[in-house]
């Protein structure tokens, strides 16, 4: 139990990172006027997105399961942006377009990654140890 609730906060960190990262790059409305209030905002929004992810993703995922099988997986692109999208539209002060969410659900989806085998290794050397 330990360890999921330590994987989701560190993903919950690292999607609050990816999103300020593709909020600089894509452009919103975001005004950042002020550096801790704007650190709040990207934790708070990547909180949204690491519940939407857990929650509304699968359901989708399996919703939209013949187009991702017609396209042979590239509609799992479209999926996350629509997570990227809905996450921002519950995110108090951050705005972007659907497409512009959909180059940010890419990032966020290389982020997860990289989160995600780092953690696996981490948990192979962990296994050899012992």
């Amino acid at each position: 139990m330990k360890k999921q609730f330590f994987v989701f906060v560190l993903r919950w960190v690292l999607n609050s990172i990816g999103l300020w990262v593709a909020v600089r790059i894509f452009g919103t409305g975001y005004d950042n006027s002020e550096l801790a209030a704007g650190m709040w905002v990207f934790l708070f929004a990547g909180l949204i997105f690491s519940i939407v992810n857990t929650i509304l993703r699968p359901v989708v995922i399996i919703l939209s399961l013949p187009a991702i099988l017609l396209t042979l997986g590239l509609f799992t692109i479209i999926v996350n942006g629509f997570m990227v999208y809905i996450s921002l539209i519950l995110a108090p002060g951050l705005h972007m377009t659907f497409w512009n969410s959909v180059l940010t659900g890419i990032v966020l989806s290389l982020v997860n990654y990289i989160v995600s085998s780092a953690l696996e290794l981490q948990y192979a050397r962990r296994r050899e140890e012992r």
